[in-house]
């Protein structure tokens, strides 16, 4: 899964005009993206949320123009109406950060659309979601609370064909909160779904990589973020989630070859 993030604030990469985000998007299928995941909203820690009309003028002209082009986008928002005016565009799946929290509609959207649906474990939304990395057991916490989002979209009508789950790594976690849950992957696979990795360039990997008082900057994150590919293809998950999609789709032809 290819990130274009139609933002000028993100924390790695933004691509504010339609233009460029149609350009990295076609790039992105170029290296070999299997998917196009398109946000009109910055969900890095302490990030304010735009309005609903702001966050549609980013994303649906990006998503007509990718869908038009033969892309499989998927839409990244929290919004009920955001994601129906996405999926009108053209857009095939529903990425929801929040996993249905953040909007009351979405589950039943989502259930009417009958689009495949990725569900988040989110604690609040990025404002001030860091001050809930709060847990006892974080694996154990975070699977029981995916386990709640799985239920509640099943109960709202969603087909346990077309629904995914994502761990959410640095969403309401420390460094050693993703380290944990990355460690626990086989666990996270095996509640039933197609599982979801999005550790791209995320701050967890410049503190390994230049320490926590000075993390390395984003664009020096590639190189771990395609070893984490590797680590999520060898533990069965469906996809990944990437800025540079080269290195991670060489990776995962990798791993393909060796369990062949």
């Amino acid at each position: 899964m290819g990130v274009v993030n139609c933002t000028p604030d993100s924390f790695s990469d933004g691509y504010p005009s339609t233009a460029l985000a149609v350009r990295q998007g076609m790039t992105l299928l170029d290296q070999g993206a299997d998917l196009i995941d398109v946000g009109g909203e910055s969900t890095r820690p302490g990030s304010e949320r735009v309005s609903a009309e702001q966050e549609l003028r980013r994303v649906l002209p990006v998503v007509e123009q990718l869908a038009a082009a033969g892309a499989v986008v998927s839409v990244d928002t929290t919004r009920a109406g955001v994601a129906a005016a996405a999926i009108k565009a053209g857009a095939q799946l529903v990425n929801d950060v929040s996993g249905g929290l953040a909007d009351d509609d979405m589950l039943d959207l989502v259930a009417t659309l009958a689009v495949p649906y990725i569900a988040m474990h989110w604690r609040g939304h990025s404002a001030d979601m860091q001050s809930r990395a709060v847990y006892g057991d974080v694996v154990a916490e975070v699977m029981s609370e995916l386990t709640g989002r799985r239920d509640a979209a099943l109960a709202a009508g969603i087909s346990a064909q077309r629904l995914l789950l994502d761990p959410g790594l640095g969403f309401a976690k420390t460094g050693e909160h993703s380290w944990a849950l990355l460690r626990a992957l086989p666990e996270l696979v095996d509640l039933g779904q197609p599982l979801l990795v999005g550790a791209s360039r995320k701050r967890f990997l410049g503190e390994l990589l230049g320490g926590r008082a000075e993390p390395r900057p984003a664009a020096g994150r590639d190189n771990a973020t395609a070893a984490i590919t590797v680590l999520a293809a060898q533990a069965g998950a469906w996809a990944v989630r990437v800025h540079d999609v080269g290195p991670s789709a060489d990776a995962v032809r990798v791993v393909a070859a060796v369990t062949r």
